[in-house]
């Protein structure tokens, strides 16, 4: 379907109509292709780091638990973006309903949100077990890391309720198309009958201090280990606290500057091209990355994932 056949539709759906990728028939089977085989990929790797936890006695302390959770979101994430993104590959309409417009804005905002305190509450975990080895079994009991989770989850899902209420209740005038290939607040709220600047400076507001606190707290964990680390001569001791580090490390570099550059300034500020590359990255290529970047850099989590897949040497 062309874009003058798109924008005369839009005039009649309930709806709306992601724009996402527009291009030939025979390039959205290619992408198709390629993001079903991502998907799949995605919740088999995650999926295996959960299982490798759960089965195995060893990984069930603190830092792996945290890992499996983080898993389990990378899961849910993708999965509030790819299945969408495959049906539209398929529809000539692209049409989504209104109800699962605010549904996949709410959750693909509540889980990255709870993301970014998982990765914080990780960095805390590393702190800990490094530079304050005596007080780790104290402090990282089985019942304080429940409630960290907890917290995370439930700060994760309250963090953006208020704002998507309140956009839930605006209305939209025509054509109800948006230039992305899922609900974003930018093109969402660009949409509306009449302007909220309001809610255009809440958004970005609240992702900007969610993101700068969390990344902060992350950046001074690592700063204290780093010293921590320094100050021991041993070069084994120097080797297995940044393998245990780099691996999160990298995580957070990839996760944190991808979505700086969409979310700390205004979505106006992004053309739509930039806006779902940089989207892609984050939501799709990050979720894909992490179970190689954490299983590639750990001998346990290696072992682990040996006896998952049933290679036992």
């Amino acid at each position: 379907m062309d874009i003058y056949s798109i924008y005369n539709l839009s005039n009649s759906v309930a709806g709306f109509i992601l724009l996402g990728f527009p291009c030939h028939r025979e390039s959205e089977l290619l992408f198709f292709s390629l993001l079903l085989i991502i998907y799949i990929l995605t919740l088999l790797g995650n999926g295996a780091i959960i299982c490798a936890v759960v089965r195995d006695q060893k990984l069930r302390i603190p830092m792996y638990i945290l890992l499996a959770n983080f898993s389990f979101i990378e899961i849910c994430y993708v999965t509030t973006v790819i299945p969408n993104m495959l049906i539209n590959f398929l529809s000539e309409t692209k049409v989504i309903s209104f109800s699962g417009c605010i549904l996949q804005f709410y959750f693909f905002f509540s889980l990255g949100i709870t993301e970014c305190f998982f990765l914080a509450i990780m960095a805390f975990d590393r702190y800990l077990a490094i530079c304050r080895p005596l007080h780790y079994p104290i402090i990282m009991t089985g019942h304080f890391c429940i409630n960290l989770i907890i917290t995370c989850w439930a700060l994760g899902f309250l963090w953006y309720l208020v704002p998507i209420i309140i956009i839930s209740q605006l209305s939209f005038c025509d054509p109800k198309i948006i230039d992305h290939f899922l609900c974003d607040p930018g093109p969402l709220l660009a949409l509306t009958c009449v302007r909220v600047p309001m809610m255009e400076l809440t958004c970005p507001t609240l992702c900007s201090l969610n993101l700068f606190v969390n990344f902060g707290f992350i950046m001074v964990s690592y700063a204290l280990v780093l010293r921590a680390v320094l100050r021991v001569p041993s070069t084994a001791s120097w080797r297995k606290a940044f393998s245990t580090c780099g691996s999160h490390l990298a995580v957070v570099s990839l996760f944190y500057v991808s979505v700086m550059v969409i979310y700390v300034k205004p979505a106006s500020g992004n053309d739509s091209g930039t806006q779902k590359i940089v989207t892609l990255f984050y939501s799709v290529v990050t979720p894909f990355l992490n179970p190689i970047i954490y299983s590639l850099r750990n001998k346990e989590m290696k072992e682990a994932l040996r006896k998952v897949l049933g290679k036992r040497e």
